[in-house]
C-alpha cells in the first residue's frame, strides 16, 4: 500500500494542482469537476464516514465488518497529508454525454497528478468501492447521478508514486487505421 508523507503541499502548490485541474479539456465547457480537499484532522474525520460506508455495505450481503477492515477503512485518507476528492458533478439536462463528462474530470484528475509532480511532490491516484457508494456521495453532498472520478493523494515520497514507468514497447498498444 502506498504512503506519502509530510510535508503537505502548500496553500500556493495546492492552488497550481487545482489550477491545472480545473484546466482540463471539458467538452461543452460544463467544467463538471469538483474538488474536495482533505486535509489535517479532517482526514480521519472522514475515515469513521467511509467505515460506516463499509459497515453498511458488507451488512446488506450479509457480512459483519471486523475490526481490521473498520481500521484501514478508517485509515484511507491518512496514507497522505492531503487527499482531494474529485467529483463528477454530472448536469443530466446537457447534450454533452455524461461518458463525456466524466472524461473530462478524470482528465482535470491527470493534470492535478501531473501539476504535483512537476512541483516534486509526490501523488497517487485511487478509487475503490466507497467511490460508488450512495452514501459516502451523500455525505459529500452530491446526487446520485454524480460520480467519484477518484481520490488524489499529495504529500511526498521517496518516490514518485503517481509516476508509471514507461512501456517497454510502446507501440503494440498502437493500431494504424488504414
Amino acid at each position: 500500500m502506498g504512503r506519502l508523507s509530510e510535508p503537505t503541499p502548500s496553500p500556493e502548490q495546492l492552488e497550481t494542482i487545482i489550477k491545472a485541474g480545473a484546466s482540463a479539456p471539458d467538452h461543452g465547457h460544463l467544467k463538471p469537476w469538483r474538488f474536495i480537499v482533505f486535509q489535517g484532522d479532517a482526514r480521519q474525520k472522514f475515515g469513521a464516514v467511509l467505515a460506516q460506508a463499509l459497515q453498511a455495505r458488507l451488512a446488506q450481503q450479509g457480512f459483519t465488518a471486523t475490526a481490521s477492515q473498520i481500521e484501514k477503512e478508517q485509515g484511507k485518507l491518512l496514507r497522505a497529508p492531503l487527499v482531494v476528492a474529485v467529483c463528477a458533478v454530472i448536469d443530466n439536462d446537457s447534450t454533452i454525454p455524461v461518458v463525456e463528462q466524466f472524461a473530462a474530470t478524470a482528465a482535470a484528475c491527470e493534470n492535478m497528478l501531473l501539476a504535483a509532480t512537476a512541483l516534486g511532490l509526490g501523488s497517487m491516484w485511487r478509487t475503490g468501492e466507497a467511490s460508488y457508494d450512495p452514501f459516502i456521495k451523500s455525505a459529500l453532498m452530491l446526487k446520485e447521478t454524480d460520480m467519484i472520478a477518484g481520490w488524489l493523494y499529495f504529500g511526498s515520497a521517496d518516490t514518485q508514486l503517481g509516476v508509471n514507468s514507461p512501456a517497454d514497447e510502446p507501440m503494440k498498444y498502437v493500431t494504424y487505421w488504414v
